[in-house]
Parts: structure tokens; sequence; C-alpha cells
């Protein structure tokens, strides 16, 4: 997500085709020497696309070109990565799509190699389900490093492809703080409908965001859009009173069953101030906020750090990683995405290097996710670190390997991190209160 916008970053199309057997490493993979829970789980992994539309919707694009309530069919294509049985001779998938390049250069293909297979036979059924929503203008395919690892370990993992309005006009943008939650409440009540069949277990989903996926997430998780927020007042007089304060579609923007929220680099925070003073506060499922400390477009503290703070009714988690810029939700960057600077830093930390960007959180949204969705209560230990910073915890192990795993207890190093491996992080948590 660029900041060249109230919330900016852009994709066009994008497709799942069939990988040549050379393929390089899927982005789902983790590093040597990522901590325990980044590993892969036991399942393989199958992708499918389907496609959504929701008749008649509101249409906040249009209402904010008009002026006045505007309705259009809203057709949203999926991702859907799920445990599948793969064989040894199945042929991973490729994911194809485009970004906008810097004007005025034409927009940048790239492809990304899967670790699914396209279609493959679901491992079984009634798996948690995770609903991920990219970053403005992203793409599901970007986020395929989370999608795929969470499937491996029994998650059914559903992306939604907004098709937001081009980072290059900006006064389309604010349409966007009511249709990407819209967008991901019309699919949530999709899976509830039986979208999903036998694969998911739809009493048991989470939400996922990252950037602008992280606002949709938490506004849906049931934060408060408040109509005095300096993006709000962007809106027509026809969106800020329908889905603000006593709004008669307030309740469209929100799903009060959603069972937990992560947020990756949020967006909707100060300067932008999309919730207000209290709004977070109506969030209640448990949350993680991950987060840089030198994230430029959405900030740090004003921004996903305040975030964490000011959600009150939840018991939540703020992972940050010192130093880290708001690339952090996507894959490592695409050979195709190397060539210029506007390219590599749609997907590349300006500091930290992503594989290990990737494994860090996978490893913390893997706690979270099993604690939360399938009540694996030792996961917690993952989550209760000795000290909220990382750096200078000693090992006093008497595991003599270079590679050895902190098992936590009495050792000071972050339970499930390779020794002299969890430097840079730091890791808070607040219970919920008044």
């Amino acid at each position: 997500m660029k900041p060249l916008s109230v919330f900016a970053a852009m994709l066009t199309a994008s497709s799942v085709v069939a990988a040549p057997a050379e393929a390089a490493a899927p982005p789902s993979i983790p590093e040597i020497g990522s901590p325990a829970l980044a590993a892969l789980g036991p399942n393989g992994v199958g992708v499918i696309e389907k496609t959504v539309v929701d008749r008649a919707a509101v249409d906040p694009l249009g209402t904010l070109a008009k002026g006045e309530l505007v309705r259009a069919d809203r057709t949203m294509p999926l991702v859907i990565w799920y445990p599948a049985h793969v064989g040894p001779k199945d042929r991973r998938a490729t994911y194809r799509a485009s970004l906008v390049s810097e004007p005025p250069r034409p927009p940048a293909y790239f492809t990304v190699p899967a670790l699914a297979v396209t279609d493959a036979k679901p491992a079984g059924q009634g798996y948690p389900i995770v609903l991920l929503s990219h970053g403005y203008n992203n793409d599901p395919v970007m986020l395929s490093w989370l999608g795929e690892n969470l499937a491996t370990k029994g998650y059914v993992v559903v992306a939604i492809r907004h098709h937001d309005p081009a980072i290059t006009d900006t006064k389309q943008t604010p349409a966007t703080l009511i249709r990407r939650p819209l967008d991901i409440t019309f699919v949530l009540r999709r899976i509830r409908d039986g979208l999903l069949g036998r694969l998911g277990d739809s009493t048991r989903i989470a939400l996922a965001g990252y950037s602008f996926g992280g606002y949709g997430a938490l506004t849906v998780a049931g934060a408060q859009i408040d109509a005095g927020s300096p993006a709000v007042k962007r809106l027509p007089t026809a969106l800020v009173e329908r889905y603000t304060g006593s709004g008669p579609e307030v309740a469209a923007l929100h799903d009060p069953a959603i069972k937990a929220v992560v947020a990756i680099a949020p967006a909707g925070g100060s300067p932008w101030a999309a919730w207000g003073a209290n709004g977070l506060s109506g969030i209640k499922a448990p949350l993680l906020v991950v987060a840089g400390t030198a994230d430029r477009t959405v900030g740090y503290d004003p921004g996903p750090a305040a975030i964490f703070r000011d959600a009150k009714g939840s018991d939540r988690w703020l992972l940050a990683l010192k130093g880290a810029g708001h690339a952090i939700g996507t894959n490592p960057a695409p050979a195709e995405m190397r060539g210029t600077v506007w390219d590599f830093d749609w997907f590349e930390d300006r500091m930290w290097r992503k594989p290990r960007v990737n494994s860090i959180a996978l490893h913390f949204i893997t706690a979270f996710l099993d604690l939360q969705l399938k009540g694996e209560a030792a996961k917690a230990e993952y989550l209760a670190v000795p000290s909220e910073e990382s750096d200078g915890a000693k090992w006093t192990s008497d595991d003599k390997r270079y590679d050895a795993v902190s098992e936590g207890g009495s050792n000071p190093t972050w339970k499930g991190f390779v020794k002299d491996h969890q430097d840079g992080l730091i890791l808070r948590h607040l219970p919920p209160s008044p």
C-alpha cells in the first residue's frame, strides 16, 4: 500500500494457473531458522476460485460520484485455500497478477509460485475459517504466504478480491471506507449460507486483513465509523447518515459473531481517525495487531499501536517489528517486481528481510488462531513472552546445539524461537477493560 492517498495500493487482474516443474519455492514455506509455529502443518493445500455477486447492493463509489444513493450489482471473486490431499506428482499452481507501476509506466505483471494444487481433494471437513482481506487494490495472491500456510494447519482461508478504485484517483478513495466492510459482511453471509459446504465450520470464523484490509476487519468486528472523521467527511451525506451514528444501516458493516481478528499494518487510525475517539471499543473479539514501528503509510503511534490501546473491549496483543515499515503483509517481491524501486516497495521492507518478517508473523498468527479458533490452550504459552522486548534475552538452557529452540518456561528466550534469532521484536498484551 503506497502513501499516495488516504489509504492506497492497487492491483488489476490475477489468475491461478498450473506451475512449471522448475518453479521456485512458494512464499508459504518458511525459511530455515524461523520460529517453531511458522512451520507448515501436516496437510497439503488445495486452491479454488469462486465468484459471488451482491445484487443491487449499495454502491459507495457510484454514490460518491452522484451525491445520492446508488445501487448496483457487486461481483467479488474469491480465492479459497483449504487442507487437501496432495500427491508428489500433483502439479502446483502458479499465481499471476499485475500492479499499477509508477506513472506513466504500464502495469507490472508478475507470478508467484504456489504450494497449492488447483481443485485438489479436500482432506476433511468442518475446518475453522479465516476470511482474508488484502490491502487497497492489492490481490489475494500477494498474501499466499499466509493463506497457504494456514491451510496446511487445518484452516479454510477465503480471500476476497475487492477491485478497489485506482490509487491514481484519490477522489474515489473514500468510497472504500464503506465498500470494504460491506464486501466482507456479504461474503460472511454467503459462508454462513453454505458457500463452503461441509468444508468449513461457519461457527468458527476469524477475520484477517492487511493495511486497508485491516481497516475492514476491524470495522466488521465492531469498530464504529465516526461521522466527524476527516476521511469520513469526504463521503456524501447519503452514506454518512446511513452508516454512522444511529444510521439505519450501521449494522450492515458489522458481524458480532466473529471469533478473532488479525490486523496487519491496519489503516484507519490517525490521521484519518476513521473510528473517532471511542469507536474501537466496539470490538469484543480477541485481536492481534501486527505492525512496523517505522511505518510511513499508516504510522505506528499514532497508528496501529493506538488501535491496539483503544480496542478496550478486546483481549488483545500487539506484535511490533522494530524499524519495519508498511510492506510487512505481502509475499517477498517476485522476480518481475525487482526492476524499479516503486515495484519493489510493494513487497519488500526497507530494513527487514521479507522471509523473516513472514515467518515471525506466521508464528504468532498461528499461536493466536489456534488458541482462539481451535481452543488449543497450550498455544497461549507462545503469546506469554517473558519480556515485552525481545532484545537482550539470554539463552540459559543446557542445550548446546547451534540451532536449539527455546521451550519457554524458565528460559527467558521467547518460546519457539531459535537461539539468537529473536531480536528486534515487541509483544504487548492488554486484557479487556471497562
